[in-house]
């Protein structure tokens, strides 16, 4: 409908002009050659207009450093990186490699994420691949290489007190080759790489042979450089471990076939370091978090005890945004629930609903914002189709872990109800706390003035204002104050009696 107008135009001139005798078979011939021009206009503007929604389905090669030993930091930049991949449906992902090795269990995790991704991964040895490096390469797709790079020297070590190499005991060596070479072996076994060239990295006790050369002897951990790892063999010209050698990563962009691509960089935060141990004391920070915001609570303004618990439980939420766990959305979801929790307290008091959608948001944000989720990844197992291959854990599906989170919030309520029950004891008689400047009505009251206020309405009659649910606001002389029944449920509107106080509340009953 959008060019309907021009075509309409142009049949009522051709029309128009095919009423005059002579003039018909050049008016119609005008007409004709009008209406093509017409489409020809049509047909180029709609290449226009289509013209920026193929550029945005233009395909996206994510690029992941590693940089460092493979060590905490190393594993979040790896899981943010593939989960920003999979969200954007990246086309493929490529590991730009340089580290001397590191820690298994690491590598063993970063196993899982790898698995995780749908499209084609790549390690690009970008000088060197040892050990945990080698390991990582093997479980991506294919391995190019840099020019003047190595890959191998994969035997496991163990640390010394001094943070040195310490020589295995043989009989934990062996233990510890088998075990790795298992773990390696399917990842090797799933990406058609040799098992034998993989079991050469770890076990010195493999011999690896090729077309009747002796490429690693016994005794002897191989290593191997661009060119070697890039050499072929055999009657099918099987490349030993590398797919090729390329200058660089546009080079090798190019090579896959992706020359059009958009690449994204996946860059470090520069606190992984900090995410780590921000992970380590979360239940700590959730503790603080909970204390602060009480102490909030139960005294009149804002302080710096509030800005202390919130600031906590900001840090607690960074910590699962730096570690690639969470998306920082999550905070907001907190805030929300924050805010909610509020207009409980002090605008709609009684109302419960508006509460306890608050803390729901809360306690919901606390536990995902430390919870492993993948995008595009179903929670649970989808029915395969008819003799289709049933679905895989870890790859086709993948239900989060909320262990940690639930451990960390679990320890920190525990924690917290004697630490309240300290507070609710020490609060009305800390000296310290009585020299704070605190808001009241007036806005100059202390916290003895404050409670004697409170004492001094002991026996007053008032009227609900609000249903007390049971807690609400109600009316006494000219002053509107915040209510608590002893569990029962008022309406408003009722006389109510004044008969003690906990914290700033006054507690009545029915008069």
């Amino acid at each position: 409908m959008k060019y309907g107008w021009k075509i309409f135009a142009t049949f009522l001139l051709c029309t128009t002009i095919s009423s005059h005798g002579q003039t018909q078979e050049l008016a119609t011939d005008n007409g004709i050659e009008t209406v093509e021009k017409l489409q020809n206009l049509s047909a180029a503007e709609n290449a226009n207009e289509t013209a920026p929604s193929q550029e945005n389905l233009k395909k996206k090669i994510y690029v992941i450093p590693v940089r460092n030993d493979i060590m905490p930091p190393i594993l979040y930049v790896i899981r943010r990186g593939v989960k920003e991949a999979m969200e954007a449906e990246a086309e493929c992902i490529i590991i730009d490699m340089n580290t001397n090795g590191g820690r298994v269990d690491i590598t063993e995790e970063i196993f899982g994420i790898i698995n995780k991704f749908k499209g084609k991964t790549v390690t690009y040895v970008n000088k060197d691949a040892y050990s945990a490096g080698a390991f990582i390469a093997v479980s991506t797709d294919q391995v190019y290489m840099a020019p003047q790079s190595v890959i191998g020297a994969a035997a496991p070590i163990m640390m010394g007190p001094g943070g040195g190499a310490a020589e295995l005991p043989s009989t934990m060596e062996a233990k510890m080759n088998s075990a790795i070479r298992a773990k390696i072996r399917t990842q090797a076994e799933k990406n058609g790489y040799a098992i034998d060239v993989i079991e050469a990295m770890v076990d010195k006790s493999k011999t690896l042979e090729r077309d009747g050369k002796t490429i690693c002897a016994k005794d002897e951990i191989l290593t191997l450089t661009d060119i070697e790892a890039a050499t072929k063999y055999g009657e099918e010209q099987t490349p030993l471990l590398s797919s090729g050698t390329v200058e660089n990563i546009d080079t090798l962009i190019k090579e896959l076939g992706y020359t059009d691509a958009e690449r994204i960089d996946i860059k470090p935060l520069g606190a992984e370091e900090l995410g780590f141990w921000i992970s380590t004391i979360s239940p700590l920070l959730l503790l603080i978090g909970i204390g602060g915001l009480y102490i909030e609570f139960k005294t009149p303004g804002f302080g710096v005890f509030g800005a202390i618990g919130i600031a906590a439980l900001v840090i607690y939420f960074f910590g699962g945004y730096v570690s690639g766990l969470a998306g920082i959305e999550w905070v907001g979801i907190f805030l929300l629930g924050i805010v909610l929790v509020a207009i409980e307290i002090f605008i709609i008091p009684g109302t419960l609903i508006v509460g306890l959608c608050g803390a729901a948001c809360i306690f919901i944000s606390i536990i995902m914002g430390m919870t492993d989720l993948y995008p595009n990844l179903p929670w649970f197992p989808i029915s395969p189709t008819v003799d289709g291959p049933a679905p895989v854990e870890g790859i086709d599906f993948s239900m989060p872990d909320f262990g940690k989170p639930l451990r960390d919030i679990s320890i920190a309520i525990l924690l917290s109800v004697p630490l309240i029950w300290a507070l609710s004891k020490w609060l009305p008689h800390s000296k310290y706390l009585a020299q704070l400047v605190t808001a009241s009505v007036s806005g100059a009251e202390s916290i003895a003035a404050l409670a004697a206020n409170l004492q001094s309405r002991q026996n007053q009659i008032g009227t609900t204002t609000t249903p007390l649910n049971p807690g609400g606001k109600a009316l006494f002389g000219d002053e509107l104050c915040s209510v608590i029944t002893q569990g029962e449920m008022v309406e408003s509107g009722t006389s109510v009696k004044v008969i003690g106080n906990t914290g700033n509340d006054l507690v009545v009953v029915e008069s």
